[in-house]
């Protein structure tokens, strides 16, 4: 058996509104918990044990997932009272595990959506004999993370902060958020106080002369953490372009979940999702977008790449593009939101407020 660590106390600064009632794990993507997607595709991969290191809203998770039967998974719950990083989160939970000392322990951020084979990740863990594995995955643009260079049998030569010049970028490789720890190096990892894996543990580890492994997997891969990428990813679910077991529904341009009320010449694309109890008044266009449970979109609302957050309403005739509603907020009718705009929670907009002209 190989079980999981999985990081989610995060408090999603970067995608507020929507976190603000919701930590970001918990946030629907294709109709679920994002959350249910990354214990889905770990299950599918063998994985029978789940630790959840929780710190932000961390009261949300167990009456949600229970103790994870329903999932044919083991989960269990640790709370961090303080922010303790991605390395003090791992080690905060080490107690639960019950794997023997040379024995692999997968580890994943809580806000990557990927198409990593985890089976490929142990695997190259298993032969290579090393301490730690890392996923690695390749990048066009890499200066907004940090490099992990290989030498050409995949061992990591170097842990590299993000490059500021063009000779910084040495490699195109970067750290994509899923690990396989040897038990005893989590062990080894200093007890209650904040520990980055990626600023400390890693490069000593590497100074010390420990074997960490690369292995790069260039499928699907998207950090969650903008609103932005958030409701892409979602719509790459609903498409079938990102891959999970728990998509409530066949693949395709539109998810309307069960309970959701949806006008017959709505026209719905790009994979939009439509959650339970939610109405969608005649003549709306929404495309590539999320509308949570409970919200109203009134008769000839446009919307593209947006998010609708749960019990919203937006306004008939109202253009929305790259835009935030967060939860119970209003945005009255006519009203145009362009890229960037969020509305925070509970928030109204009167109708005709916010408006741009055709060359702004």
């Amino acid at each position: 058996m190989t079980e999981a660590i999985l990081l989610v106390g995060g408090k999603g600064t970067r995608l507020r509104p929507l976190t603000v009632h919701t930590p970001k794990p918990m946030m629907p993507a294709a109709g679920v918990p994002f959350l249910t997607h990354q214990l889905a595709r770990a299950r599918a991969a063998g994985v029978e044990h789940v630790i959840l290191a929780t710190s932000y809203l961390a009261e949300v998770f167990e009456p949600h997932f229970g103790d994870g039967s329903s999932l044919g998974l083991s989960l269990e719950y640790v709370t961090e009272r303080e922010p303790l990083g991605t390395g003090g989160a791992i080690r905060n939970v080490a107690s639960l595990l019950r794997s023997g000392p040379d024995e692999p322990v997968l580890i994943f951020n809580g806000d990557i959506l990927t198409g990593l084979d985890i089976r490929a990740l142990v695997g190259t863990h298993a032969s290579s004999g090393a301490d730690v594995s890392l996923h690695l995955t390749r990048v066009e643009d890499p200066r907004a993370f940090g490099l992990v260079p290989t030498d050409e049998s995949g061992r990591v030569t170097a842990f590299l902060e993000k490059p500021q010049t063009p000779e910084e970028i040495v490699t195109d490789q970067i750290n994509a958020g899923a690990y396989v720890f040897r038990r005893s190096v989590i062990d080894s990892i200093p007890v209650g106080r904040p520990v980055s894996v990626e600023r400390e543990t890693f490069p000593d580890l590497l100074a010390a002369g420990a074997h960490l492994q690369g292995m790069v997997d260039s499928t699907y891969w998207l950090d969650l953490g903008t609103p932005q990428a958030f409701v892409r990813g979602s719509a790459d679910l609903v498409l079938g372009r990102a891959p999970s077991p728990a998509v409530p529904g066949r693949c395709g341009e539109r998810l309307v979940l069960p309970t959701a009320s949806v006008a017959s010449d709505v026209k719905l694309t790009g994979g939009t999702v439509v959650g339970a109890g939610a109405v969608i008044g005649g003549g709306a266009r929404i495309a590539g977008s999320t509308v949570l449970d409970g919200a109203v979109v009134e008769p000839g609302a446009m919307i593209t790449d947006s998010l609708i957050g749960a019990g919203a309403r937006v306004g008939a005739r109202a253009v929305l593009s790259g835009a935030v509603v967060g939860d119970g907020a209003v945005v009255g009718a006519d009203n145009e939101l362009r890229e960037g705009i969020r509305v925070w929670c509970d928030a109204t907009l009167p109708p005709g407020s916010v408006r741009f002209s055709s060359d702004e």
